[in-house]
């Protein structure tokens, strides 16, 4: 969902210090192939001898359960040491630590906001009801600076597009529920490596 390449995704597990593995899947899945996709790759971390997998959701009541039914069954517990925290006070800490992250997807109503750094300025003009950490899917980011990178990642901004996805039927017997009304847009801002 973040847009962010690939190859920007490796510098930063590279600066971190840990190691990458990806999952690739189509670009637009349906859930089932989704679900299987995960499934297939979380029964081999666990034969891998992985207890536990750790989320940095916030309070999406509705993900967590979600997450927490595809990991049991195969026999590994989430953990989530975010969860329940005010977004306020997180965001704060975020930034006293020395963290520097740039916003790489946001909402149509949020567009003009995708290219920039995230920054206690930019929070104060936020609309009312987008949260501060993006987390109802307002707005993705990508970090590249803080205490846990050994380097800098240094980024460049590329094109600004505008993408359209259809929403998933809300009345799975009527195709009527299907159209304009179910468009979600997306700005999304090309980082580029330097």
């Amino acid at each position: 969902m973040h847009g962010v390449r690939v190859e920007l995704l490796i510098r930063q597990a590279e600066s971190i210090g840990i190691p990458l593995y990806q999952i690739r899947l189509p670009e637009m899945p349906d859930m089932e192939t989704y679900d299987n996709t995960m499934r297939r790759h979380l029964e081999f971390f666990k034969e891998e001898g992985i207890t536990h997998s750790i989320f940095g959701d916030i309070f999406l009541e509705d993900l967590k359960q979600y997450r927490d039914e595809r990991l049991a069954e195969v026999g590994i517990t989430g953990i989530y040491p975010l969860w329940k925290r005010d977004t306020r006070e997180l965001i704060s800490e975020f930034f006293s630590l020395g963290f520097r992250t740039v916003i790489a997807c946001t909402q149509e109503h949020l567009g003009p906001m995708a290219g920039q750094e995230l920054s206690p300025e930019l929070i104060e003009t936020f609309p009312p009801g987008v949260d501060v950490c993006g987390e109802n899917g307002e707005f993705h980011t990508f970090a590249y600076k803080g205490p846990i990178f050994k380097n800098e990642i240094k980024y460049g901004l590329g094109e600004k597009v505008f993408k359209t996805y259809t929403a998933p039927k809300t009345n799975s017997n009527s195709d009527d529920s299907i159209g304009d009304n179910n468009l979600s847009g997306f700005w999304y801002q090309d980082l580029i490596s330097v």
